[in-house]
């Protein structure tokens, strides 16, 4: 293969890769991941695997990634009040049976020949559907709250009744919600299993779970999901490393670019809010499906550009925004004094 100017060996994975798209997948998922309370492994992965990497050391690399960078977003979450450590502590029973389950499964599928054209497809599954649902919950959100409005005003308003209300039901005080040990448990189990399975965080699966499954705030399931990346990423990365899957080279160079971009991600929280981050991140993940798509039926040059040029558009479109919200606040604040 020839090696191109910005080009370096990476000796575990036996590849010549381009540094400056290392850097560029970094400072994206960096930007996408504290804002959006992901990995941002829906976009490295496929990106990592659609660039040149075998599928097996796209996900082992892709969680060394993620570990290192959710430290940094979870922290800065931590200092906003954002994050859950109850509920996440938890989760890291859950979540860490549920990577080994998954590893285990890719390394079947590896040793088979099969593991890229299934995670491949299980991604194109889990992104769709996703975010069709997420979009749909965004498009339909007014309709709702007018006919909880008009249910309200005619005094047939009933309180829905929370699924899976099966004891012990734990009291989550930073969340503000009441819910069953096993849901809890159920959770994180299969975004684990997701994590190993696809080198993601789960983030892409948890954030939505603990919204509409559990009930939490969306700034306090952001926080609290990328605290429980930490581990899930953590043991991840161990689990894939001990099987020789983890370029940690490409690793680090995206953790440089993952740490200034996650620091933007992670301000932008607090101009950004609610249904405006759900939005965001179902466009996001139903554009990085059809990145993954193309990938899979041939067109790996136009995935390349798909993936990239999705998730740098949507920091952009991101950083837009925080500039926004940032410029109306310091002028109300002059207009106070």
């Amino acid at each position: 293969m020839e090696k191109g100017l910005f080009d370096i060996y990476l000796p575990i994975a036996g590849i010549h890769f381009n540094v400056l798209i290392l850097l560029a997948i970094g400072f994206s998922v960096g930007i996408l991941g504290g804002f959006f309370g992901v990995g941002g492994a829906w976009v490295v992965t496929p990106a990592l695997n659609i660039f040149g990497f075998n599928m097996a050391y796209a996900i082992g690399t892709d969680l060394a990634h993620i570990f290192g960078k959710s430290i940094v977003a979870t922290k800065k979450h931590g200092k906003m009040g954002n994050v859950d450590v109850k509920m996440g502590l938890l989760s890291i029973v859950g979540s860490v049976i549920g990577v080994e389950v998954g590893a285990r499964n890719v390394m079947w599928l590896t040793e088979r020949g099969m593991a890229g054209p299934v995670v491949r497809y299980a991604y194109m599954i889990l992104l769709f559907s996703l975010g069709v649902y997420m979009l749909f919950d965004y498009l339909t959100k007014d309709k709702r709250a007018a006919q909880r409005a008009m249910a309200q005003a005619a005094g047939t308003e009933t309180v829905a009744k929370k699924k899976w209300n099966i004891p012990p039901m734990i009291y989550f005080p930073v969340s503000g919600v009441r819910a069953s040990l096993w849901t809890i448990m159920g959770v994180f189990f299969v975004t684990g299993w997701l994590s190993g399975f696809l080198g993601v965080g789960g983030g892409f699966i948890r954030m939505p779970a603990l919204i509409y499954l559990i009930g939490c705030p969306t700034a306090i399931a952001v926080g609290t999901d990328l605290f429980s990346v930490v581990f899930t990423g953590g043991y991840g990365c161990f689990t894939y490393a001990m099987k020789g899957r983890v370029e940690i080279i490409a690793a680090l160079i995206m953790l440089c670019g993952a740490a200034v971009g996650a620091q933007i991600g992670v301000a932008a929280i607090k101009y950004i809010h609610g249904y405006g981050i759900r939005l965001l991140f179902a466009i996001m993940i139903i554009l990085a499906g059809g990145s993954v798509a193309l990938k899979q039926f041939g067109y790996g040059g136009l995935a390349g550009y798909m993936v990239m040029g999705a998730a740098l558009s949507m920091c952009v479109i991101i950083m837009a925004l925080m500039a926004r919200g940032f410029r109306a606040e310091k002028a109300a604040k002059a207009k106070a004094a």
